[in-house]
């Protein structure tokens, strides 16, 4: 949320690339009081607020008309079903999978409890979103050990009395989960665990996650030759010119793909096998970087993104039904070709 009150009732949400001073105008006449915009027009920290930029008369005419704007870039760009699947389903690819999986994304609890509390207490850290691991849910170790402990004078043991050494059968339950899920998962720890004292522990996993992260990889059905490639993606992407490296002279069949700027995974895409990288925003040198490995494409920023509203329209409206949730009709593409 970058302007507004989240406690405020929605009357309609007007979906757009760039929340600009125009869009909030077409917001204002379509009755819609949110704008749900990919690019967040804030940036950066603002000091004053005077309306001498776009940025500035966009927040100053959304705050005077009580308009939230909510930005869903960089959450879309990492999801396995934003930005890049987009981008490749535009494309027809299949078998498409994470360019550049997220790293120290992962942590993993683990604890030990009564077996009588086991069975409950995993399917709370499941209910909390603990055990996914790909396409599987409900994962988690289990193993059966011997824990000990003697309470204090002011302990109040689940099993034994104080002063008494005890040992009793404990399992141990391992479970994987993301870190934004972190004091949800602790807190199903806590409510659903039968001892006074609960051991656990928390540790962070060097493993990247498959499943969030930047770019995307995927195959054509059939190849096709470079300049049948470029024509291809032009009218598919609706690109005004594409700026692209030497050609390879190569068929095109494995194609990565970013949306926005992506020249930082230029020596990803070369690594994982690509005949073709699809991005935006290339410096002059960094055509070089292409090594004649792969044909390196400048599609335009804003083609590169360009289905990524659409996707939100059909989102938001699967969501919630029967509530006004329109496509911006504003062309907030800054870049014309002559």
């Amino acid at each position: 949320m970058l302007v507004g009150n989240q406690n405020e009732t929605i009357n309609g949400i007007l979906v757009c690339h760039d929340a600009l001073e125009s869009v909030i105008e077409e917001a204002l006449s379509k009755k819609c009081n949110l704008v749900v915009c990919f690019h967040p027009i804030l940036f950066s920290g603002l000091k004053k607020i005077t309306g001498k930029n776009y940025v500035e008369r966009a927040i100053v005419k959304a705050i005077k008309n009580d308009i939230a704007i909510y930005a869903v870039h960089t959450a879309l760009d990492n999801h396995q079903k934003g930005v890049n699947k987009i981008f490749c389903d535009a494309l027809g690819l299949t078998h498409t999978k994470i360019l550049i999986p997220k790293e120290n994304y992962i942590k993993k609890l683990i604890t030990y409890t009564i077996p009588e509390n086991a069975t409950s207490l995993r399917n709370a850290f499941f209910e909390a979103g603990a055990g996914k691991i790909g396409n599987y849910e409900n994962c988690s170790f289990n193993s059966q050990g011997i824990g000990t402990y003697m309470g204090n004078e002011n302990s109040n043991p689940e099993i034994g009395e104080r002063f008494e050494f005890v040992e009793n059968t404990e399992i141990k339950i391992e479970v994987t989960f993301e870190k934004h899920l972190e004091s949800k998962i602790v807190k199903a720890l806590f409510k659903n665990h039968v001892y006074e004292e609960v051991a656990y522990e928390i540790y962070s996993l060097t493993n990247k996650h498959q499943n969030i992260g930047l770019g995307m990889i995927g195959e054509f059905t059939a190849p096709m030759n470079e300049t049948e490639f470029l024509s291809y993606v032009k009218e598919k992407m609706q690109c005004g010119g594409i700026r692209h490296s030497n050609f390879t002279k190569k068929e095109i069949k494995k194609v990565a793909v970013l949306g926005g700027s992506g020249s930082f995974a230029i020596k990803a895409a070369i690594q994982a096998g690509a005949d073709a990288f699809l991005t935006s925003d290339l410096k002059y040198h960094q055509f070089y970087e292409a090594e004649n490995q792969l044909l390196l494409a400048d599609i335009g920023h804003f083609e590169s993104e360009r289905y990524t509203k659409n996707y939100i329209v059909d989102y938001l409206k699967e969501k919630i039904t029967n509530f006004a949730v329109i496509l911006s009709e504003e062309n907030t593409n800054p870049v014309q070709y002559f």
